[in-house]
């Protein structure tokens, strides 16, 4: 057994408490090795169900919330994922362990070469980039799914226009103390939303999000 198996078990168990139930989901939380992507001296503190810090004045985000937006993104295997925000990797690395294809940003140099040294070491096959995410990665597009780890004061239209017909987007909307997670669904060219309260994220930085440095 290795040094945070039993934790990790643990912590997927406060999961289905808090009412995540997508079973794809659990079992990738359960084999992602959340440890890896935490920083000293935190890294003891990695299966507990909190947000930590890591460099650039960024956070890897509360388990419960990975959780939450995984499953209400709902990807399927095979389904292209944009992810706008990397951070340390562990949200494209649940994607990936889902057998997603993920397309991920940062706009941090030195959090994507790090997350890239990650995934490679994983043997995750993620596409990353650097840039700003606020304006996605037309390139790939469209997308079944689009994640957005990082508040953002109104949905960037660029995202809506890269999403596929009936895929999802879920992202943290609102201002810099707190915001509500949307979910917001193109079906059949008409977008539909839905709103979840309760959400803290680090503020999204870019030419459709906040300005920032």
């Amino acid at each position: 057994m290795g040094r945070f198996d039993e934790e990790r078990r643990d912590m997927v168990g406060i999961l289905k408490e808090k009412g995540i139930t997508d079973e794809k989901v659990l079992l990738a939380m359960t084999n992602v090795e959340r440890h890896l992507f935490v920083n000293e001296p935190f890294v003891n503190r990695s299966y507990e169900d909190t947000a930590l810090p890591i460099e650039k004045s960024q956070t890897i985000s509360q388990p419960y919330t990975v959780a939450f937006m995984t499953q209400e993104l709902n990807p399927k295997p095979g389904a292209k994922i944009l992810e706008i925000g990397t951070g340390s990797g562990y949200q494209a690395a649940i994607l990936a362990e889902m057998g997603c294809r993920v397309f991920t940003i940062e706009r941090h140099l030195e959090l994507l070469l790090e997350a890239r040294k990650l995934f490679e070491r994983l043997g995750y096959r993620i596409a990353t980039r650097g840039g700003d995410g606020t304006v996605g990665w037309s390139e790939f597009a469209p997308y079944d799914g689009i994640i957005v780890t990082a508040a953002a004061p109104d949905v960037p239209d660029a995202l809506i226009r890269q999403l596929a017909e009936g895929g999802r987007l879920v992202i943290p909307v609102g201002d810099l103390d707190s915001q509500s997670l949307l979910v917001v669904t193109n079906q059949d060219g008409r977008l539909e939303t839905k709103e979840v309260r309760g959400f803290k994220f680090v503020p999204l930085i870019g030419k459709q999000g906040w300005n920032g440095k």
